[in-house]
């Protein structure tokens, strides 16, 4: 059973704190540069209060170490101090992801329910906790990932050095730590939480002194203060309020709190803000052009049809455009595609490789192996399962030269292959042919099993492993097309209602 500490009550006072929070930008340099813009703003905001700059992760995204590296530096410009490591920050490989650590001036979270192997270049990078101090006043900092992440990764290194603790083993390791911090008098906590809504109510209920939780990795754009939403109450009946921002960078939040003498919240407003009112300034543009380069002008988009509400479990021409690219430029009979994989979307007029970059900006490798019809067809009704999860992960399969048709609780009803002509040849699925094998295109995340996807994990017997991905194909196929391009919809996918 937990035991209630009682904070020691020197030195405290009543304090008012003002947090810029951001979580989920995943490597959207312009909605980073706008950050920038807004953490000026911030900063001249109520000189009475004290301030804060924090992330709960997933700052970056995929394996560019060029690209991991210009988020970190702005980060760095932004001013958080504190970073919580997401599931992608784990994507770059240890060595690459110490190096970016080390010369970053926030630190690093997520000892609590993340290991690292003694041996791992990440040994000793990342806290459990840190003590930040503004006016005289100390607030706690701590800070947990993803409890799922090997999930979210691929077979590698990043997997090999790392022990990833359940819920209730990370409840109670974080229960430790704020009771810790508590002793040293301490009674102001703030958890930057990368463990999604879900948990992170859990997380509220069932914990000692934990005031606010700036969450992330769920994807959820939390507005206001509403009891029974993100405010709930905590074993010593004590407020928690849990704040968190969307995705892509879209929205940032400040949270504004008033303390009493006792650390306990008396007053709090959370403000939601989109990202898209603050212009890109110059110094924010600048360092990311020298870190990665200018962008080379593609091409002309002529024309592109609406984004989907929710690309995980919708048909979405942007993607398809993608995976047409990957089986047209490798000449395979098929291509597969993650929907989490996209991240953006095309957009009427110039195109430039960054943007393409911003789409699909993983930066996996791609591969070109032989799966069976039967794996096939699995792979198709593993994405259905996203209907049915709260978070609608891992999304559904995004396919070339393939047609299928499945309900809204995610029940594969029909699929077929499609020739360049549109002729459909269908698929038996109830009793797809293990013999029939296709030489398929799917990037490595895929290709090791990603996901549960491990009726697709062949790359270690794959005909080809490219050292590039999805981005490049894409520039080159606009390239050759050598005229402005309309993005279509063709229906290949289609979401019916269940009976």
């Amino acid at each position: 059973m937990i035991q209630q500490i009682q904070p020691l009550q020197q030195n405290n006072k009543p304090a008012r704190v003002s947090i810029l929070q951001m979580n989920d930008f995943h490597a959207k340099l312009p909605n980073l540069e706008r950050m920038y813009t807004a953490s000026k703003m911030f900063d001249s905001f109520d000189a009475s209060a004290d301030k804060l700059k924090l992330s709960s992760g997933d700052d970056g995204i995929g394996e560019d170490f060029v690209l991991s590296k210009a988020v970190s530096k702005i980060l760095d410009m932004i001013g958080i101090t504190k970073r919580q490591n997401g599931n992608h920050e784990f994507d770059i490989v240890p060595s690459k992801h110490a190096q970016i650590a080390k010369d970053a001036s926030y630190k690093e979270l997520g000892a609590i329910n993340i290991h690292v192997s003694e041996k791992s270049l990440l040994d000793g990078i990342m806290l459990k906790s840190a003590i930040e101090e503004c006016n005289g006043n100390k607030y706690g900092i701590v800070g947990i990932g993803p409890s799922d992440l090997f999930t979210r990764l691929k077979d590698g290194s990043s997997k090999e050095d790392l022990i990833v603790d359940d819920l209730p083993t990370t409840i109670a390791n974080l229960q430790q730590e704020v009771d810790k911090l508590r002793e040293k008098g301490v009674n102001k906590i703030i958890l930057l939480s990368h463990s999604g809504y879900v948990n992170d109510i859990e997380i509220a209920k069932h914990t000692r002194g934990i005031d606010v939780i700036q969450g992330g990795h769920s994807h959820d754009l939390i507005k206001g203060v509403e009891e029974g939403k993100n405010l709930f109450y905590n074993l010593d009946n004590e407020p928690v309020v849990i704040t968190q921002n969307g995705k892509d960078g879209e929205y940032f939040g400040i949270l504004n709190v008033d303390f009493d003498e006792n650390g306990v919240i008396q007053s709090v407003q959370n403000n939601v803000i989109p990202t898209k009112i603050f212009n890109r300034t110059l110094p924010a543009k600048f360092l990311v052009e020298q870190i990665i380069g200018k962008p080379e002008h593609i091409g002309v988009i002529n024309s592109v049809p609406p984004v989907p509400a929710n690309r995980l479990i919708e048909n979405n021409p942007h993607g398809n455009f993608i995976v047409d690219a990957m089986r047209k430029e490798l000449g395979v009979d098929i291509a597969l595609l993650n929907a989490a994989n996209i991240r953006g979307n095309f957009e009427k007029g110039n195109v430039d490789s960054r943007k393409i970059s911003e789409i699909t900006p993983f930066k996996n490798k791609l591969v070109i192996a032989k799966i069976s019809e039967k794996e096939l067809v699995d792979a198709i009704k593993l994405g259905g399962k996203s209907f049915v999860h709260p978070d609608n992960k891992p999304g559904i399969v995004y396919v070339s030269a393939l047609k299928y048709t499945m309900n809204d609780k995610g029940e594969l009803l029909k699929l077929a292959y499609v020739d360049d002509d549109g002729h459909e040849t269908p698929i038996d699925i109830g009793n797809p042919d293990p013999n029939k094998i296709l030489r398929v295109a799917m990037d490595d995340f895929y290709a090791t099993g990603g996901d549960g996807f491990g009726m697709l994990n062949k790359k270690h017997e794959a005909e080809v492993v490219y050292d590039f991905d999805k981005d490049k194909l894409v520039c080159d196929y606009i390239k050759k097309l050598n005229k402005p391009v309309d993005i279509v919809d063709d229906k290949r996918i289609e979401i019916i209602k269940a009976n």
